[in-house]
């Protein structure tokens, strides 16, 4: 990351240039970056929490090391009376400003703006149109990037206004959305079918941040550019793989939002179903973005609908022994839910890819919260030794995939105790990228997509198939969950969550042994 701050402007452009697609090329080639075109940034929902805490952090990112095309401007756009000084206050904790980088800051903030209106008026985005065109003024060609950091309520007029009011009259006009990309399969198809009336599906950028993960990014990279994993990549090789998304914290007094869309929702039809399918996928053509997104499609296809009896639901209980005050909440007792929710905090579910390649193997989605660490990991399992001739000593190998915390890629292996003795032990080949890679610093995921969409890449964002597919293979069991008010199961905080989900896993030919000591560096 030093040398990307120690770009040069011809340098930025060079690498502005190389992710572009070809159509929109033209235009950069022989020209100066300080000449590009303008690029306008609007963030709707500019006053709220998502854009505090994440979309302006990341712009100001981009913008400290030179990987934003000259002139940017950023406009935020909300209904509340902000001015751009309050703005700056309210996000300034989250920015992570170093001394030297004051002359900088001060720059970036100087190219800020904020209009106030509301969402369901046309005026307010006359009025905010009017102040992107003020930056545009001599200029043929204008770009311009909306990110909707809002509830999906507003989604449907908000997209109206921008087609009908805001959109750029030469160059071209991006929307960035954040999920939830509707509650089920109808909603969610209506939400398709209306940005398909306003946009082109190459305007539209439906953003899930763990997409732009280090290690999610990493998979391609593992599975495609390595001769050593492709040829056990199988059903013949493999037992079973298993997808897990922790936290060790509840809801933290945020419930009522939480309650809305629980933990299926919020964690495994996107994030974890995401990940499912890039492990899965078969060789794309090209690394062209739409080639990539068919291959993910086509396993999501081979998934069927799934049922209730392949998932284990949970919900957190307190946990009358623990010292963190806390632990000792339940989901329950979080004043903003609703009394006698069945909204799960935990699930557990097994699906199947029923192809020549994974037929047989088990794929175990596992999430929840209040558990009892901070993980996001893929483990996949391979089938035991034929012929053991250790008397049943020999452990299972393991290729775990760790996304968060602390990025790392390590094979579980056995082999002999130093020392005399003839004994085995659990032991790893590792690359973990904080001590690979000393003082590196990763891109926040924010960084990747944004970066992205100003490029023109959709490689790492959901079209609009894969969207329609994932919801076809949840949404059967949240309706069932929601009409038969299906009752979780109670696990305590702080927990490795139910002892159902483990049976289950187990069930699936997944073994968990509890033996393996990881060595941290």
């Amino acid at each position: 990351m030093e040398k990307v701050r120690k770009m040069s402007t011809e340098e930025s452009l060079r690498f502005i240039r190389q992710s572009l697609k070809s159509d929109e090329m033209d235009h950069l080639e022989g020209i100066h970056f300080d000449r590009l075109y303008p690029h306008v940034f609007v963030t709707l929902g500019a006053s709220g929490d998502l854009a505090r805490k994440k979309i302006y952090p990341t712009l100001w990112w981009l913008f400290r090391d030179n990987l934003l095309p000259k002139p940017t401007t950023f406009v935020g756009y909300a209904r509340t009376n902000l001015t751009v000084d309050q703005l700056r206050e309210k996000c300034h904790p989250y920015m992570k400003v170093k001394p030297d980088e004051q002359e900088k800051y001060e720059e970036f903030w100087k190219l800020n703006h904020y209009v106030a209106g509301t969402y369901d008026s046309q005026k307010g985005f006359e009025a905010l149109n009017n102040e992107l065109m003020k930056y545009e003024q001599n200029y043929q060609i204008t770009h311009r990037l909306f990110y909707l950091a809002l509830p999906p309520s507003v989604f449907e007029s908000v997209t109206v206004h921008i087609r009908n009011v805001c959109m750029s009259n030469k160059g071209w006009t991006r929307v960035i959305i954040e999920k939830p990309f509707g509650r089920d399969t109808v909603t969610s198809q209506y939400l398709s079918d209306h940005l398909a009336s306003l946009f082109k599906e190459d305007q539209i950028y439906r953003i899930d941040h763990y997409l732009g993960k280090e290690m999610v990014q990493n998979l391609m990279t593992l599975r495609f550019g390595n001769r050593v994993f492709g040829p056990t990549w199988n059903r013949d090789n493999i037992a079973s793989v298993q997808i897990t998304f922790k936290e060790p914290f509840g809801t933290q007094g945020r419930g009522g939002y939480f309650d809305e869309f629980g933990i299926i929702r919020d964690v495994m039809q996107n994030h974890l179903l995401q990940i499912l399918s890039l492990v899965a996928m078969e060789k794309p053509v090209s690394c062209h973005p739409d080639d990539i997104r068919d291959e993910k499609v086509k396993v999501l296809k081979c998934i069927k609908s799934l049922e209730l009896e392949n998932v284990v639901l949970g919900q957190y209980v307190g946990n009358p022994e623990s010292t963190d005050p806390d632990a000792r909440l339940g989901y329950l007792d979080d004043s903003t839910v609703p009394a006698g929710s069945n909204t799960p905090t935990f699930a557990l579910a097994v699906l199947r890819i029923n192809n020549e390649r994974w037929d047989g193997v088990p794929f175990i989605l596992k999430c929840g919260k209040a558990l009892n660490e901070r993980k996001a990991e893929v483990r996949i399992q391979y089938q035991d030794v034929s012929g053991d001739i250790f008397d049943g000593k020999a452990k299972r190998n393991e290729l775990v995939i760790r996304v968060q915390p602390g990025e790392a890629l390590y094979i579980k292996m056995m082999t002999k105790s130093p020392g005399i003795a003839f004994d085995m032990e659990e032991t790893e080949l590792d690359l973990t990228y904080g001590y690979r890679y000393k003082g590196l610093k990763l891109p926040d995921a924010y960084e990747r997509l944004i970066l992205d969409v100003f490029c023109g890449s959709q490689m790492h964002f959901v079209r609009n198939d894969e969207l329609s597919e994932a919801w076809r293979i949840f949404t059967p069991l949240l309706h069932r969950i929601e009409n038969e008010k299906i009752k979780p199961v109670p696990y305590s905080y702080g927990s490795r969550g139910p002892k159902e989900a483990d049976e289950m896993a187990k069930t699936n030919n997944f073994n968990y042994y509890g033996s393996y000591k990881w060595a941290r560096h």
